[in-house]
C-alpha cells in the first residue's frame, strides 16, 4: 500500500512539474475538420488575448505585442506542416488560417479580434499582410502580384496590397475615404500571396455525391454520373475575379476528374478531333441551365469547372472555363479565349481551320461556342449578335 501511495504521489508531482515548467502555460488541443481531413493545433493560454478596445494603431500594436510574446509558434508550425503535407496553394492555406482563427476567436463574437488573429497567423506564416482601419472597420490586406479586378487595394513601396476581407463589408467599404494604415513591420513577413489554385484538396470519398448530368448529341441521349462535392462551393465562395490564365487553369478534384474525364474520353475516342470537340462543346452548352451571374449572385462571379459541374446553372464565363479544361485534358490543343463586350468564348486550333476562324500569332483558331445561343451553332460559327462586335484575346494556351 505504501509503494502504491508513493507511486501516486510521484506521478502527481511529476505531472505537476510538467505543467509548471517555466515559460509554459496551460493550453488546449483543437481539432478542425478541414477539406483534406483533420487539422489539430494546440492553443496556449498565453495567446488567448482579449480585444475590446476601439480600433486604433495603439490597440492593434498592443494586441500584436501580447501575441508576439506568447507561445504561438506551435500553432504556426502545425499550420505550415499541414500545408506542406497536403501541398496547399496560398488560397487553400488561407482557408485553413480562417478556420483556425475562427476556433481561436469566433468571427461573430468579435470580428476585430477574429481578423487580428487571421492577420497574425498569416504574417507569422511569412506573408506580407497589413491592417488598416476607419471607425469600426478593420481591413485586412495582403501583398500580391496577381491581377485581381474586383477587390480594393493600395500601393506601398512599389508593392500592391489586395483586400482579403472585402466580402465581409461589401458596400459598407468606403472607397472614397482613406483608411489608416497600421505601421507594424513583422520580421520575416515578406512573401507575396498568390490566388492561383493549381490543386484542389484530396477530399474524403464519403464527402462526394453522384450527380446525374445528361444531354443529347445527334439525337441520342448521354448520361453521366459525376461525383461532386459541395465543399467546393465553400472554397470558392469569396474567390475574387482573377485573370483568365489563373481562372482557366483551376483543376478538378481527383474524384470528380476520375468520374468524368475518362468517360468523356471514351465517348470521343472513336470520333475525329473535330467531331470529338463538337461533342464536348455541346455537352458544355446543353448539360447545364443558363443563368446570368447577376441574377444568381447579384454580381459578376466566375465559377471554376468543378463548380459548374456541381451547380444547376452557370453563364458564359463558366462554360468557357469548363470547355477549355475538358479540351485541354482530352486533346491538349492550343486555344485562345475571346472576350466580347458581354460575352466570353473559346477558339481551338485544329490542323485545318473550321468555319469562322481567328488569326493569332500566325495560326488560325476556330470558334467553339460552349454557351447556349438562339442559333444552333457548330464549330466555326459565331452568334449574329456578336459578329459585328470587337473582341480581345484575353488568354492564349499553348500545350507544353
Amino acid at each position: 500500500m505504501r509503494s502504491l501511495c508513493a507511486f501516486l504521489s510521484y506521478f502527481i508531482i511529476a505531472s505537476s512539474s510538467v505543467m509548471l515548467t517555466p515559460g509554459h502555460t496551460y493550453g488546449q488541443q483543437t481539432n478542425i475538420d478541414f477539406y483534406n481531413g483533420a487539422f489539430q493545433f494546440d492553443q496556449d493560454s498565453s495567446i488567448d488575448i482579449p480585444f475590446s478596445d476601439s480600433l486604433s494603431s495603439t490597440s492593434i500594436r498592443r494586441f500584436y505585442t501580447q501575441m508576439d510574446n506568447g507561445n504561438y509558434r506551435s500553432v504556426i508550425q502545425s499550420l505550415l506542416d499541414y500545408r506542406a503535407t497536403h501541398q496547399m496553394n496560398d488560397w487553400l492555406y488561407y482557408q485553413l488560417v480562417r478556420q483556425t482563427a475562427q476556433q481561436m476567436s469566433a468571427k461573430f463574437d468579435n470580428y476585430a479580434r477574429y481578423t487580428l488573429y487571421k492577420w497574425f497567423l498569416m504574417t507569422k506564416s511569412g506573408f506580407d499582410a497589413r491592417l488598416a482601419y476607419k471607425d469600426d472597420q478593420l481591413i485586412f490586406y495582403v501583398k500580391s502580384d496577381d491581377d485581381i479586378s474586383d477587390l480594393p487595394y493600395f500601393e506601398l513601396n512599389k508593392g500592391t496590397y489586395i483586400c482579403l476581407n472585402y466580402h465581409d463589408y461589401g458596400e459598407l467599404f468606403d472607397r472614397k475615404k482613406q483608411y489608416t494604415l497600421v505601421d507594424i513591420e513583422v520580421p520575416g513577413a515578406t512573401n507575396g500571396f498568390s490566388y492561383k489554385v493549381t490543386r484542389l484538396p484530396d477530399f474524403a470519398p464519403q464527402k462526394y455525391i453522384e450527380k446525374e448530368i445528361e444531354f443529347k448529341y445527334n439525337g441520342k441521349g448521354y448520361h453521366f454520373n459525376v461525383k461532386v462535392n459541395e465543399e467546393v462551393n465553400d472554397i470558392f465562395k469569396n474567390y475574387p475575379i482573377v485573370d483568365f490564365e489563373t481562372y482557366f487553369n483551376i483543376p478538378l478534384s481527383k474524384q470528380t476528374y476520375e468520374s468524368l474525364i475518362p468517360v468523356l474520353a471514351k465517348y470521343t475516342k472513336k470520333l475525329s478531333t473535330e467531331k470529338g470537340i463538337d461533342y464536348i462543346m455541346r455537352f458544355t452548352r446543353y448539360a447545364f441551365l443558363y443563368e446570368d451571374d447577376r441574377a444568381l449572385y447579384g454580381q459578376e462571379k466566375r465559377m471554376p469547372p468543378e463548380q459548374t459541374l456541381l451547380n444547376q446553372a452557370s453563364d458564359c464565363d463558366d462554360r468557357a472555363a469548363l470547355f477549355f479544361y475538358l479540351v485541354k485534358e482530352i486533346y491538349n490543343l492550343p486555344m485562345i479565349a475571346l472576350r466580347y463586350p458581354t460575352h466570353v468564348t473559346i477558339a481551338v486550333q485544329f490542323k485545318k481551320p473550321v468555319g469562322k476562324s481567328i488569326l493569332y500569332q500566325g495560326n488560325y483558331y476556330s470558334i467553339c461556342e460552349a454557351t447556349p445561343q438562339n442559333e444552333n451553332l457548330g464549330i466555326g460559327q459565331l452568334a449574329k449578335k456578336h459578329q459585328a462586335e470587337d473582341f480581345e484575346i484575353v488568354y492564349h494556351y499553348t500545350p507544353h
